[in-house]
């Protein structure tokens, strides 16, 4: 099965599909799915681009709600993890992943599927370490704190990760795993984003939720996006034989790598379709109370405490998911709106408060799991506050808010897509989007053959000649092709993943 990999799409599904079918073009050959790993910015009205956490003047509709209108449909196949900077009040709605348009599938906080035999897992957000604890609590309309915290990792998401067994074959996060850049060409991303220096000796580059995760589930492939370069490593097992290829990809602008084309094996007489991975609904199942809404500390189940704390299913527990489902793992084709989707041509068009919604798509699929939905959760807790409210008894643990007192948090603390627009502003989704000139470069390994893209979104030709070694199997991956000259840049990263704000 071929796969393309795409690092931050921001919102540019347009360009990003032009350029595959420019790649099948050149190839002769069809790719069977695209994955993105993050910052997708599935906007798809002016009151989504409230949600997002990015200053007004990049807040773009850009071409996302084409696809969630019907005006366009996705033409492959497309699974993709949230970032630190998406429309959070629509994935919120699908906490367990859940069809964002017609064939274009968001994983959910956390979540694991399969298509044609091939395990693809992932996680969605940034890790902060002051909200790694709580809940899920927010929900829109967010505030100033909110709407930065509904993307941070949560370690719930991380625990029943740590659950699974068995061969993953493709890992998603956001985030680089941390320490990650010490098993590739440290030397040459230095060249390209040399304010990374100190980040990377200090150890603070990277979430080490993720780099547990790889240690620990050693998937074969790992993609990443966030820091906008393309970076690759091979992360060896501890005492072990195996070995999970890393690559983090640009994002979606002329002259980026943010493409690349690489072939898994898959069942070929399988169809291209989803399908749920039956272990992880079973986590999901196991698991289901230690789901919290509230913005308290939420600690896991660990070795000494009482009870249960290895929630890895056995065969029966499989067993009684397949009966939930009827043993139908097949994802079903069931999207629908919730939202009436933007309209370019209307000019009366407004930003309607963002407010909390329950997706069907989430609700079917509670119901037939025999979980809760963390949305109806926060609904309920709304309602049960709005009471207490009338009789002058407002609890704030169970408010789902913030005081102003106990949290502030500046935009810059994890906003990289801000400091890394004063180098290379974001395009404003150009009508001349059309790739004219991709450079396949390969390498071979005997597992995958993975082709490397550099994208023309101008006339001229881009990167021709270039040597470029960041492919997948080379352990000293590096991106040549360097970054406009300096201008300025923010001592971002370490605020990033510091433990204190």
């Amino acid at each position: 099965m071929r796969i393309a990999v795409e690092g931050c799409a921001h919102g540019e599904l347009d360009i990003i599909y032009e350029a595959i079918q420019e790649i099948e073009k050149i190839d002769e050959r069809k790719i069977d799915l695209l994955i993105c790993c993050g910052d997708f910015q599935a906007t798809r009205n002016l009151s989504d681009l409230k949600c997002m956490a990015v200053p007004d003047k990049y807040k773009d509709m850009c071409t996302f709600y084409k696809y969630y209108s019907g005006e366009k449909k996705a033409p492959i196949l497309t699974i993709f993890i949230g970032g630190n900077h998406e429309a959070s009040n629509h994935l919120q709605e699908l906490p367990y992943g859940g069809w964002v348009a017609p064939n274009i599938y968001y994983l959910g906080y956390a979540g694991v599927v399969q298509v044609a035999g091939v395990r693809i897992a992932g996680l969605s957000g940034i890790y902060k370490s002051q909200h790694w604890m709580q809940g899920h609590y927010e929900k829109p309309p967010y505030n100033d704190s909110t709407i930065r915290s509904a993307y941070h990792v949560r370690n719930l998401e991380v625990f029943r990760l740590k659950q699974l067994s068995g061969k993953i074959d493709i890992f998603l996060s956001h985030d680089w795993p941390a320490g990650v850049t010490k098993y590739g060409d440290e030397d040459a991303l230095l060249k390209q984003k040399p304010f990374f220096k100190n980040d990377i000796e200090s150890n603070a580059l990277g979430s080490p939720p993720c780099m547990e995760l790889l240690e620990l589930l050693h998937p074969s492939y790992w993609f990443s996006a966030h820091l906008h370069c393309k970076f690759a490593a091979l992360v060896p097992e501890k005492g072990g034989a195996r070995v999970t290829r890393f690559l983090a990809l640009d994002k979606c602008l002329p002259k980026r790598k943010f493409l690349q084309v690489l072939e898994v094996r898959s069942q070929t007489d399988s169809p291209v379709q989803l399908s749920y991975d039956p272990e992880w609904l079973a986590i999901l199942y196991l698991t289901n109370h230690l789901l919290s809404v509230k913005n308290n500390i939420h600690y896991m189940p660990g070795r000494y405490g009482a009870g249960r704390w290895m929630y890895t299913p056995t065969a029966k527990e499989k067993q009684t998911v397949y009966e939930r489902f009827d043993s139908d793992m097949r994802i079903p084709l069931n999207f629908t709106r919730t939202v009436k989707p933007y309209d370019s041509c209307d000019t009366d068009t407004h930003a309607e408060r963002p407010r909390l919604l329950i997706n069907d798509q989430t609700t079917e699929f509670c119901q037939k799991l025999g979980i809760d939905d963390p949305s109806a959760l926060l609904q309920l807790i709304g309602s049960t506050t709005k009471d207490n409210s009338r009789s002058g008894d407002v609890s704030m643990e169970t408010s789902g808010e913030y005081t102003s007192e106990s949290m502030e948090i500046s935009f810059e603390e994890d906003n990289i897509l801000c400091s890394t627009f004063e180098e290379d502003p974001p395009n404003k989704c150009p009508s001349d989007s059309m790739p004219t000139n991709l450079s396949p470069k390969s390498n071979d390994d005997e597992y995958s053959h993975s082709s490397d893209y550099t994208v023309n979104t101008s006339k001229s030709t881009l990167d021709d000649g270039v040597n470029d070694s960041a492919s997948m199997g080379d352990s000293n991956g590096q991106c040549t092709q360097t970054e406009p000259n300096c201008k300025k840049f923010k001592r971002r990263n370490h605020s990033i993943y510091s433990n204190t704000l």
